[in-house]
């Protein structure tokens, strides 16, 4: 997708802008993991205490200000730097947002956070925006303030596949920001027959080029997906062991180059590997950024998909203000030009049809608006349990070591 010209209208004067290529993708994950990164990626998976915070009262109506924290590259920018949604929003209601891309990762964000949460504290952020497995963690800690949806009333625009989750039924913690798709993408002129499954990735002609993520819900789910285990639905150690020898295999014969968060891009583009696991949005903006030369597909066993959502922290005291952030988020048009940008799935029933009254090559694109056809190949890795998260988490953590 090719940014053109578009309107000076201040809700899509940015909707076809794309990341520029010195910027950190979205997922970025745990950078040079070494022994401390270690550490705190199995800290981040302890279990909370069983007292649950009390929730810090609400200052909005004094303090016109609002912090939030991001992944990189997760918002609509201009060429200067700024965010032209968020200047909209501003100028809408008088609340300042600093936004702070704080987030590198669900694990090491928390660990950094934790202590405060536990005591109830300000973490210095209004709002988060974290994936669905580590809001269960929050929710299930009492880390989180239940949403006033009376301030949020444009939540009615929320897809109904999104509106109960099993780790908050009825949303009453929290609403979506973005989501997207994990599957695997190659070099089309290096791997010109193209690939059709995880399997493909351990051709003989592809060793030592092949990339994984660092994020084992991704890494793992499409290999467990490969291996014909169901997972959104009930499988445990056995199965998860299967995976964990499969990927051990690939990396100890050096057919798995790297296990990488944001680099995984750079290693695309520097063609030091020419496949990989990796995330939809990702290659639409590498692609727009120095030409078609990559492709994304769900394999044939299917995908992976996530959300990341919104969170009101338990001791965040503008709670109101962040609920009106996420109602404005909650606007088609806003929406509209945000997934545009970073090019992720819009959670907001009515955005497509925003996008295509000014771009109908927009609103076709499946990585952006996918119909029922691609949503039937992606799958949603089941919550584990606070068990479940350390003895995974720590299995994959010490391949990730390794590689």
């Amino acid at each position: 997708m090719k940014p053109r010209e578009l309107p000076a209208d201040p809700m899509i004067r940015s909707l076809i802008a794309q990341a520029k290529s010195s910027q950190l993708n979205r997922r970025a994950l745990l950078s040079g993991a070494g022994a401390g990164a270690t550490a705190l990626a199995l800290a981040a998976c302890s279990t909370g205490g069983s007292a649950k915070p009390t929730a810090a009262a609400d200052t909005s109506d004094s303090d016109k200000t609002l912090n939030w924290a991001n992944w990189a590259a997760y918002i609509d920018e201009d060429d200067a730097g700024n965010y032209p949604t968020l200047d909209a929003f501003t100028k809408e209601t008088g609340i300042k947002v600093n936004y702070d891309v704080a987030v590198d990762d669900n694990n090491s964000y928390y660990g950094k956070v934790k202590d405060q949460l536990a005591l109830g504290q300000d973490i210095g952020a209004d709002t988060v925006c974290l994936t669905d497995w580590m809001v269960a963690r929050w929710i299930r800690f009492g880390y989180t303030q239940p949403l006033d949806l009376a301030n949020i009333p444009n939540s009615k625009n929320l897809t109904p596949s999104l509106q109960d989750v099993d780790f908050d039924p009825g949303r009453k913690m929290s609403l979506p920001w973005q989501g997207g798709f994990a599957g695997i993408c190659w070099n089309k002129e290096k791997v010109p027959g193209g690939l059709a499954s995880v399997a493909d990735l351990w051709d003989p002609s592809l060793k030592g080029r092949v990339g994984v993520l660092s994020e084992m819900r991704d890494t793992m789910g499409l290999i467990m997906l490969e291996q014909g285990v169901d997972i959104s639905g009930d499988w445990g150690d056995d199965e998860f062991s299967a995976a964990i020898d499969e990927l051990q295999k690939q990396v100890s014969s050096g057919q798995v180059r790297n296990i990488k968060g944001n680099a995984y891009l750079e290693d695309l583009k520097s063609e030091d590997t020419l496949a990989a696991i990796c995330w939809s949005g990702d290659i639409t903006v590498i692609n727009a950024e120095a030409g078609d030369k990559w492709e994304f597909a769900l394999p044939t066993d299917g995908g992976t998909l996530w959300n990341d959502n919104f969170l009101i922290p338990i001791g965040s005291p503008r709670k109101a203000n962040a609920e009106k952030l996420i109602n404005y988020y909650y606007e088609p048009e806003v929406a509209a030009e945000v997934a545009a940008w970073v090019n992720y799935i819009t959670p907001v029933v009515g955005a497509k049809e925003a996008a295509a009254a000014i771009d109908p090559e927009l609103a076709d694109n499946q990585l952006i608006f996918p119909d029922e056809t691609t949503l039937s190949k992606a799958h949603v890795f089941r919550t584990l349990s606070g068990a479940e998260e350390q003895k995974y988490q720590a299995e994959f953590q010490a391949i990730l070591l390794g590689a």
